[in-house]
């Protein structure tokens, strides 16, 4: 499922190892803000309300980008947060999708992936739902481009 990454995300099969290693809801906590801390800065001109995902109670901005020439584009995708949590929560969600091609992003459950990785039982119904509104832009956003022809 992973690709080369080369975004400087950590990769996603290195998070599900360090997922499972972790026996304590407050260690993956911790790990998981780790992870927001690794995320690599947003610049400020992309913190923009179209950017900015809609049913998250933090504030987060999520950017896409596409080969618009390609039927089928590879898409890198950059996330910021200002909450130290979600970061981190937007960390996993971009090493999950980040350097698909949009026709295989349909078909990853990445909410199946944080069960599994047993963070999706101590999410707030809040952190819950903002983390389906940026599955749902990410694969709206992947939608639209294999739908293009």
């Amino acid at each position: 499922m992973d690709q080369k990454n080369t975004t400087g995300l950590t990769p996603l099969a290195e998070i599900i190892d360090n997922c499972a290693f972790l026996d304590d809801w407050q260690d993956r906590m911790s790990y998981v803000m780790e992870l927001g801390r690794k995320l690599p800065e947003m610049p400020e001109s992309d913190r923009t309300a179209d950017n900015k995902v809609q049913g998250c109670a933090s504030q987060v901005w999520l950017v896409t980008r596409a080969d618009e020439a390609s039927e089928d584009p590879l898409m890198t995708f950059e996330g910021e947060s200002d909450a130290h949590i979600v970061r981190g929560l937007v960390a996993i969600v971009l090493s999950i999708f980040s350097g698909k091609r949009a026709s295989d992003i349909a078909g990853i459950d990445a909410l199946d992936l944080f069960g599994r990785m047993g963070l999706i039982e101590y999410l707030t119904a809040q952190r819950a739902n903002g983390l389906r509104s940026m599955v749902k832009r990410i694969k709206d956003e992947a939608a639209l481009r294999v739908a293009r022809d």
